[in-house]
Order: C-alpha cells, then structure tokens, then sequence
C-alpha cells in the first residue's frame, strides 16, 4: 500500500475524557474521509486498540484521569510497534521530566491542522507488508 491510499482512508482511534472535544474531532476526522472510532479513556482506548487490528492511528488528549496520553502511547506502542500516535494538548509545555517523542498538535485546532498532522504521522507510519 502506497503512502497516498494509506493516507486516503484511516482508521483513527480518538481518545479524549471530554466527550465534545472527542465529538468535534471525530466530526473533522469522518470529514475528511477517515473512519473514527472513540474512547474516552486510556484504559477504553487499549481494549479497542487489542480489538481492532484496522486501527491506523491514534489522536489522543494528553491530560485524562487514570491515564494520561504519554503513558497510553506507550502502551498502545507495546501492543503496536510504531503505531503512529498523535498527542493532542492544551499545554504549552507538558510537566518536567515527561519525556515525550510524538508530534504534537495545539489545542485548540482547526480541522486543516489536524489533517496535516493525520498526513504526516499516517504517511511516515511503517507500511504493513
């Protein structure tokens, strides 16, 4: 599969403890011809993840009770090696000593931020073979 038909219709799992920020993105997801699926924690987000192997990538909040976004990337990443995760925050900076190595995007954020990002974490994603 080529970068452009991985591109063109994703599976993304959006993870967020706020349900209209969760409704919002999923709307700009779906609108820009992807598939969303939804949970509303880190814990939720794993079951979903261990239960659909379609799922492309993963647009998550960073602050959530239980879990925050880091630590749930690396355990969706310990389920899917090189699964691309996009973090989601309203903090400029995140809390010292968090060591984090995934793109970030802004909140809040357009839609064309948003799919700019999607293009660039769903394309760099390793190609299934």
């Amino acid at each position: 599969m080529t970068a452009d038909a991985k591109t063109a219709r994703s599976t993304i799992l959006v993870v967020d403890d706020d349900a209209l920020i969760s409704m919002n993105t999923i709307d700009m997801i779906e609108d820009l011809g992807h598939v969303a699926l939804e949970a509303f924690s880190g814990k939720q987000a794993l079951e979903i993840l261990a239960a659909n192997p379609d799922v492309d990538a993963i647009v998550t909040d960073y602050a959530m009770p239980g879990m925050n976004g880091v630590e749930l990337a690396g355990k969706a990443r310990a389920l899917r090696p090189g699964l691309p995760i996009l973090l989601a925050t309203g903090y400029a900076d995140l809390p010292s000593g968090e060591q984090v190595d995934l793109p970030r995007l802004p909140k809040p954020y357009q839609q064309t931020e948003l799919a700019t990002q999607l293009e660039l974490i769903l394309s760099a994603a390793p190609q299934a073979s």
